[in-house]
């Protein structure tokens, strides 16, 4: 019997090599989020073998130094934790830079990283990266924007420095015969359940909202809206817990139903510093849409909700969304050097501040009707005529107030 019991798991063990796979990792976690070291080595090619995982919904990729580029691709395939199938090879975006300025960029463990990818319940992993040169510590992030109180560990990241605290700005009251767009409905953090015990610093905020840049979350549109909560969720913990963000680096996010949700914290309504558009985080606002807009085109629930959270936004300020604003850049981001001068509209792409993809080619073309829409959005206040008493000849009768 015992010789028959050695057999089957010899068995077993050969059948489960065959398949490539790698017995459940032993991953670090932090609240909500599990890491899988990639095995260092080649400069060039690292890989993370297929292999059963803690249950995650959202993956990333990132690396120690958050400076340096992924100057090549990384791909992953998950395992469904409903179906048991392994899903095609997905490349993930990785044309992502950290915060220029702000608390976002001297916390302690700040990340490079690439973007997200939603995939829905799973519970597997296989990771190939290459590139000319790797960036080192790359470490594969697994994020459970649902685990519940199971998958909480706390592990808190404390800022190098002690940020002073900022008075919070009044609320901005629409400029006197500027724009006026009415106040788009929008999912509150408590509405999208934000863990705002991972929010250690205050916003910082600046002057003013110059423009709204528009992106797009990428990754995946393979979601319902009813899971939409979860995505922005996901999100957050990403920015947070694997880029070591202090909070989500978008100001709202929209999903593919048109339901805004707001991102940051600090007042949809103030002029909070986001991380968002490396070079131009100051002084502007964002809105992302929950999807890959180079492989979709957005329906007219997304343009009319980006069109209405910008047109509000600037509308605050007393912006036409329809103009033009001219910029300075407050980094080198491969496409402005630091200090230039860049004029770009007041709905701009992520793409025309920083050389991405981002939002996507079918929402970047979308955004003349956007921006269309936002004017039409941005009710222009004309003062209220006085009445006027005819005078002598004058055959026209005016009905005066009583």
């Amino acid at each position: 019997m015992t010789r028959l019991l050695l057999h089957a798991a010899v068995a077993t063990a050969l059948a489960a090599g065959a398949l490539g796979l790698t017995p459940p990792a032993r991953a670090s976690s932090s609240d909500g989020v599990h890491t899988v070291r990639v095995p260092d080595g080649d400069p060039h090619e690292r890989s993370l073998a297929p292999r059963g995982t803690e249950p995650f919904s959202l993956i990333g990729v990132t690396w120690d130094d958050p400076d340096a580029a992924l100057d090549g691709t990384a791909l992953v395939r998950t395992r469904s934790r409903e179906s048991g199938a392994w899903s095609a090879w997905r490349a993930l975006d990785t044309d992502v830079r950290t915060p220029e300025t702000g608390p976002d960029r001297l916390r302690a463990g700040v990340r490079g990283g690439t973007q997200p990818l939603w995939t829905g319940p799973s519970d597997g992993v296989q990771v190939r990266v290459s590139g000319a040169r790797l960036p080192e510590g790359l470490r594969v992030e697994l994020v459970d924007p649902d685990g519940g109180p199971d998958a909480v560990h706390t592990t808190v990241v404390e800022p190098d420095l002690d940020e002073p605290d900022i008075d919070e700005p009044a609320a901005a009251e629409p400029a006197a015969g500027g724009p006026n767009a009415e106040r788009p409905a929008v999912t509150s953090r408590s509405g999208w359940d934000a863990d705002e015990s991972l929010v250690k610093d205050p916003p910082t905020y600046t002057t003013g909202t110059q423009a709204m840049f528009v992106h797009h979350t990428a990754g995946t549109n393979d979601y319902t809206c009813a899971e939409s909560a979860s995505v922005v969720r996901g999100v957050f913990l990403y920015h947070v817990r694997s880029n070591g963000w202090n909070d989500i680096g978008y100001h709202f996010l929209v999903d593919k139903c048109g339901t805004v949700f707001e991102g940051r914290a600090g007042g949809i309504d103030k002029p909070v510093l986001g991380a968002h558009t490396y070079g131009f985080n100051t002084g502007t606002s964002s809105v992302s849409v929950l999807g890959d807009y180079n492989k979709t085109t957005a329906n007219t629930a997304v343009r009319e909700s980006v069109a209405k959270v910008a047109a509000w936004k600037l509308g605050l300020y007393g912006i036409d969304p329809t103009g033009t604003v001219v910029l300075t850049a407050g980094a080198d981001n491969g496409k402005y050097k630091a200090g230039q001068k860049a004029t770009l509209p007041r709905i701009p792409g992520h793409r025309d501040g920083y050389p991405t993809e981002c939002p996507g080619q079918h929402l970047y073309d979308d955004l003349p009707e956007i921006r269309t829409l936002a004017g039409k959005a941005a009710k222009l206040e004309e003062p209220t005529p006085e009445p006027t008493v005819p005078g002598p000849g004058d055959d026209t009768t005016v009905a005066l107030p009583r």
